[in-house]
């Protein structure tokens, strides 16, 4: 069986229909590209045949590009992997091309054949650009469609063609949404932005089709840039609007990638300099800066990490062999921000869900929080009056125990206290099924030690999620000393039915996130301690790719969070606890009642209405600003280290078993640098051997919590990387 088929109709019109054999959503290889070229020159050559309609034999057209193609095209060339990028992308252009030109005469524009597409649902990535290369895109009425461009969103951007394509269709500024900011949207909104033509009823598709094409004459077919006289909507870069266009696009990309996600920038230069010439000579340059993206380790770190890598562990690459455990009633004790988080996912996604507090009006309160993130969304056009009623049905908030006895999956989300969260557990363990799996959501606390208030430890297992529950996508699964397998299918089987990211790790301290987070924070404190100029340690994070500096982050979280955390931390470790020096300024803090957002007053000064106005000035009188500041590099490598070395330690010691696990939850749970690919992708860019050094360097400078661990040493003499050596997860991804 091929990837696409082929049929002419008694009226002359052929039909070209994607259907990639066992997969639910079509996607495109080189062997499939063949085919499809194939199948267009059969039509183009064959008299009988009127027009062309390519068509798909799923719900809807495609989901992109096989990814795996790059690395082929890679390996194909040998010694020269980017002439074998350049070539493999502009074969990919031929074939939109010759769609595009359908056999016309090039200088008459007269005796071409339309091709018109039709698209039933979603259409992503290359699922769209080779339909903005037909004559027309005719999309069915499906408004849980999506249609767009997200290529951006893991370290690339379009370029098959839709880069040049939408930005001579909609102009440079009109696309740039869509290209810049990889914005999907549903079939009337793309018709509304000019990306498609017309959206039609679902079952008038293929006829509404075939109208077309029978009816299209020669004009129909011309592509505005391949008619005379044309002119890009908005001007191109040396007319006097488009050049404000392009100058504001500038200023534009670089403040929102602080220039560290090579993808953007290439992409606005391709766009610029494909302005400025013929659309064929356009498409070369597009296709020498996309080699020029794939080849940077950068764009590679993050296709591995955000796309296959995240895919792979969503899919259940690490999850036990056993039978099917979908969760069919959840049970969620706790009804405050964490617990009714938890509660809405889980009804969003069609469960069951019994929410529990020890008050009535309390369990209410988690209900209506549900309701309000419903209400949002209505406001938004995403969420309809009859599913707000459903979802709002599926939860029943209570506070009797007695309503949890038909749950398989019960997940607490109680205050942070050892006695408390072992009085629920107790509650509900006398009136759950016996086969049903318990789930704590903590970000602190040892699994272990809470399983001990349970009767079946082996069905008991941590699962941290992060705040906000309904935006944020990854999900901490952390296996107790006595979970069983049955208990992390469960949990990874719940993650993937709410439509979040799992990773697992086992029991330690701070987990792995955390573990992670805190050292972040604590090293940005520390240098305020130090005389380090507040600036220069959030812009200097910012440069870096990280969303929040570690000062706004512990603002964030709130300042008496990160109190209670160092003094549990200090009580559990005693003289071995490593952080006074942040405490010494994280207390103070606190004593002065800047406790961060909560308090509109932290580290940064807030308005009356909570908005962040700039740091607090008066930080550097009660911390003395030093006369002489540290370099920045000097800066980032302590902030971006702080990190690393705990998720090398936390894989040294078993907490990690799998890299990319590691890579994804680090970009999904606090935003690690995501050009970087991740702490162990980020320390194969720079190589062990690099790393070592730096933490030498800093290690002489700043102390222990700098030493290389023992495992990047390692990695260091033999030459290896991470991705190198652990080839289970290499493989894998």
């Amino acid at each position: 069986m091929t990837d696409f088929t082929y049929a002419v109709d008694a009226d002359g019109v052929a039909t070209i229909t994607w259907d990639v054999p066992n997969k639910s959503m079509n996607v495109l290889n080189l062997d499939s590209m063949v085919t499809l070229e194939g199948f267009v020159d059969q039509a183009l050559a064959d008299d009988k045949v009127k027009g062309v309609i390519l068509a798909s034999g799923k719900k809807d057209f495609a989901g992109g590009m096989d990814l795996n193609v790059i690395a082929k095209m890679k390996e194909s060339a040998g010694d020269y992997p980017a002439r074998g990028l350049f070539d493999g992308i502009m074969k990919f252009h031929g074939l939109e091309r010759k769609i595009e030109l359908a056999g016309m005469d090039f200088k008459t524009k007269k005796g071409g054949k339309p091709i018109v597409a039709a698209l039933p649902g979603t259409a992503l990535g290359i699922g769209l650009e080779i339909p903005l290369s037909c004559h027309r895109i005719i999309a069915a009425d499906n408004p849980k469609a999506k249609i767009g461009l997200p290529e951006i969103m893991v370290g690339i951007f379009p370029g098959a063609g839709g880069t040049m394509r939408l930005t001579r269709k909609l102009g440079a500024m009109a696309a740039a949404p869509f290209l810049l900011e990889g914005k999907l949207s549903d079939p009337k909104k793309a018709k509304a932005a000019g990306i498609i033509d017309e959206v039609v009823a679902p079952e008038e598709l293929m006829s509404r089709a075939k109208e077309w094409v029978l009816s299209a004459t020669d004009a129909d077919i011309v592509k505005p840039w391949d008619a005379k006289g044309y002119k890009m909507p908005g001007g191109a870069p040396y007319h006097p609007a488009g050049f404000m266009t392009f100058v504001g696009a500038s200023a534009m990309v670089h403040g929102k990638t602080q220039g560290v996600y090579p993808a953007a920038k290439a992409l606005l230069a391709a766009v610029y300099e494909g302005a400025l010439v013929p659309f064929d000579t356009a498409l070369k340059i597009e296709a020498r800066w996309f080699t020029n993206v794939l080849m940077n380790p950068s764009s590679a770190a993050m296709i591995r990490s955000l796309f296959i890598n995240k895919e792979a562990l969503e899919k259940g690459a690490n999850r036990p062999k056993v039978e099917d455990q979908t969760v069919k009633k959840v049970g969620v004790l706790g009804a405050g921000m964490m617990g009714a988080g938890i509660a809405y996912v889980s009804a969003n996604a069609g469960i069951e869900v019994v929410l529990i507090d020890a008050a009535q009006d309390a369990a209410d309160r988690g209900k209506a929080h549900a309701e309000g993130i419903l209400d949002k969304g209505m406001k938004r056009g995403k969420v309809t009056a009859e599913k707000k009623v459903e979802v709002l049905a599926r939860i029943n908030a209570t506070t009797d125990y007695a309503a949890l006895e038909s749950c398989d999956l019960i997940v607490e989300a109680v205050f942070e206290d050892m006695g408390v969260k072992a009085d629920v557990t107790a509650k509900a363990e006398a009136v759950i099924p016996a086969g049903a799996i318990f789930a704590t959501n903590t970000s602190t606390l040892p699994i272990s030690d809470l399983a001990k208030a349970s009767k079946r430890p082996e069905q008991f297992i941590g699962i941290h999620f992060f705040s906000p529950v309904d935006k944020m996508m990854l999900v901490e699964i952390i296996k107790g000393k006595e979970t069983g397998d049955v208990a992390v299918a469960k949990a990874l089987d719940f993650v993937r039915q709410i439509r979040k990211t799992p990773i697992v790790v086992n029991d330690a301290r701070f987990f792995y996130a955390n573990r992670c987070i805190i050292p972040y924070i604590n090293e940005g404190i520390r240098m305020v301690a130090e005389g380090v100029e507040p600036a220069l340690i959030e812009n200097s994070a910012k440069l870096l790719g990280f969303p929040l500096g570690p000062l706004q982050l512990v603002d964030e979280t709130s300042i008496d969070l990160g109190v209670k955390i160092a003094k549990a931390t200090k009580a559990a470790m005693g003289d071995a606890y490593p952080d006074s020096a942040v405490d010494e300024v994280l207390f103070a803090m606190a004593d002065k009642g800047r406790l961060g957002r909560k308090s509109s007053s932290g580290f940064y000064a807030y308005d009356e209405k909570g908005s962040r106005q700039g740091l607090w000035q008066e930080l550097g009188a009660v911390w003395p600003v030093a006369d002489t500041q540290p370099d920045l590099h000097e800066v980032q490598h302590r902030l971006m280290m702080a990190q690393v070395l705990e998720a090398v330690r936390a894989l040294e010691e078993g907490v990690l078993e799998d890299i990319r696990e590691g890579d994804v939850g680090a970009i999904l749970g606090w935003g690690f640098a995501p050009w970087s690919g991740g702490p162990f992708a980020w320390l194969d860019i720079i190589g062990a051997e690099q790393a070592v050094a730096i933490c030498g360097g800093l290690e002489n400078r700043y102390g222990a919590r700098f030493a290389a661990p023992k495992l990047l040493r390692d990695l260091a003499a033999k030459g290896e990387t991470f991705y190198g050596r652990f080839t289970h997860t290499a493989k894998a991804a």
